[in-house]
């Protein structure tokens, strides 16, 4: 272990005569070291899980773990009151860094009772506990690493009584989303608060394969649905990532899910009273890609790699994605520009032509929000046809999705640059650009916009006349062919309605300079986000 934490010479049959200070000191850390014990670890490690120390010890910086609570548990006592053993609260937390930054760490042993809830006054974890305390008086980032189901039943025997929920309450949990970055993994089966935990953070993770997350486990469904459904079924990876998106990011393992957990936190300031963290880029600020030229294809309905052109632009292995497996016709990455984060929100033309549905709606929601709280600037890559459209499109509520997505980006307050690649039409359109920005809306030459693309809208707006015609075909062609000059986004760079129309080898100096410059507004306005409510 790389903590600070002594391990105990003084063996158990010490307890049979008196200890000094020093030795009892001794022997009660070692206890809380030995966790649930030989056969407990065992059994973690081969169900293929790390323990709870192992896992602070591979996240943070070797040696600066500073354990709390290292004592906290239930001691065995023998008949002259002598401390025979101790059992350690299910919980470890303190102070660590990691990438020399301090955070406030924890997570569930669950070694130790399965990492059920620890019946103390004070919590050292959890809802309402300890680790959370410490994130919002220090003003450090929380990781929490999740491995418990939470509340037992049994409780209720000790207490003498049940409680009402929320006793140990989520109010420090939701506070912390508008102070300090929460970011949590998932590394074993999840319910009740601490599943809820990991869904009020900023970003997380779980592991597939090894990793659930749900509600309350198979055993609630079958007495209250009657549905049979094993763990995996109902919460793993596939469903809690792939499909519902309540996790972020799924990871290989539990070392992986440490990584991307570092690289999020490397893009985010400690909290909202300072500034995001600039690195030295080695990236050439000048450099021009000539593959952004023929990036986008001459037939308008031909996709591309929006993920390439990304890469091409920003500092070369910045990039880090959030949610890559849900709401796929959207991408939410956070990069760099120059060493400067930055969020990007790109259409992907690969999913749905770019069009966005309810799931992508949600995702660039949550992305937009994690910006704005933490002063990061966006720069959208638009080609969006609009919001999906259809019976499924309307089932999923794609239009309530899509104009929250709109009144979200209405109401930013980090500044936002919009750059078209190709197609912005209708409302979906909207929720690329800030109004409380400069709005400075960029386009490439092969970029179009409107309210309709003109196919389409032609055949909507001059229904009564095509119908008329003779060759209702070649007079719908006839009229798109009229008004198809008047598309072009010269005529509207004439009209200076875009600010500015580059040559895409351009992209990546306008882009640095412009967030660059956004540095100074970024400081003036360091603190926290005024909302109307929380969006995990």
């Amino acid at each position: 272990m790389r903590d600070r934490v002594v391990s105990s010479p003084v063996s158990p049959g010490a307890a049979e005569g008196a200890r000094s200070e020093e030795d009892e000191l001794l022997f009660r850390r070692g206890q809380a070291l030995q966790m649930g014990g030989p056969e407990a670890v065992e059994r973690q490690h081969k169900a293929g899980r790390l323990t709870v120390r192992e896992r602070i010890s591979l996240l943070s910086d070797p040696g600066s773990f500073r354990e709390i609570g290292t004592l906290a548990g239930t001691g065995k006592y023998d008949e002259q009151n002598r401390l025979v053993s101790v059992t350690p609260a299910p919980y470890v937390a303190g102070i660590a860094r990691i990438d020399g930054r301090p955070v406030a760490i924890g997570g569930e042993d669950f070694t130790v009772r399965g990492g059920t809830t620890f019946g103390s006054t004070r919590r050292k974890g959890g809802q309402g506990g300890f680790i959370e305390d410490l994130a919002h008086y220090y003003r450090v980032p929380l990781v929490n690493l999740i491995d418990g189901a939470g509340g037992s039943v049994t409780s209720i025997k000790r207490r003498g009584h049940s409680v009402f929920p929320g006793v140990h309450g989520f109010e420090r949990s939701v506070g912390l989303l508008g102070t300090v970055p929460v970011a949590s993994a998932v590394l074993g089966t999840a319910a009740g608060g601490p599943a809820g935990r990991a869904i009020l953070s900023h970003f997380s993770v779980m592991v597939r394969g090894s990793s659930q997350i749900f509600a309350a486990g198979p055993p609630v469904v079958k007495r209250s649905l009657g549905q049979v459904v094993d763990k995996e079924k109902l919460g793993g990876a596939k469903v809690a990532v792939d499909t519902a998106g309540s996790v972020n990011n799924a990871a290989d393992s539990e070392e992986d899910a440490f990584r991307q957990i570092r690289q999020f936190l490397s893009f985010m300031p400690s909290n909202v009273w300072e500034m995001p963290p600039v690195i030295a880029s080695d990236d050439p600020v000048d450099r021009c890609e000539s593959q952004l030229a023929t990036i986008v294809p001459e037939n308008r309905m031909q996709a591309y790699s929006m993920h390439r052109l990304i890469r091409l632009v920003v500092d070369k292995g910045s990039e880090f994605e959030i949610q890559p497996t849900f709401g796929k016709a959207v991408i939410t990455m956070l990069a760099r520009l120059d060493g400067r984060p930055v969020g990007i929100i790109a259409n992907n033309p690969m999913i749905y032509g770019g069009a966005v549905d309810a799931k992508a709606a949600r995702k660039q929601i949550h992305f937009m929000e994690l910006c704005d709280t933490f002063h990061i600037p966006l720069v959208f890559f638009v080609d969006v046809p609009g919001f999906m459209v259809g019976m499924k499109a309307e089932e999923e509520g794609t239009l309530r999705e899509g104009m929250r997505a709109v009144y979200i980006a209405g109401n930013l307050s980090v500044p936002t640059l919009t750059l078209v690649i190709r197609k912005c039409y209708g409302m979906a359109g909207m929720a690329t650009c800030n109004k409380n920005d400069v709005d400075l809306k960029l386009a490439w030459p092969s970029a179009e916009w409107g309210s309709l693309p003109v196919e389409g809208g032609v055949a909507a707006a001059f229904r009564r006349e095509i119908l008329a015609a003779v060759d209702p075909v070649a007079k719908e062609k006839e009229i798109e062919a009229d008004l198809k000059p008047y598309a072009s986004p010269f005529r509207t760079a004439e009209a200076f309605a875009v600010e500015e129309i580059i040559d895409p080898r351009e992209t990546r100096p306008v882009l640095c300079e412009f967030v660059a410059l956004a540095e100074s507004r970024l400081r003036a306005g360091l603190g926290p986000r005024s909302r109307c409510g929380v969006q995990p």
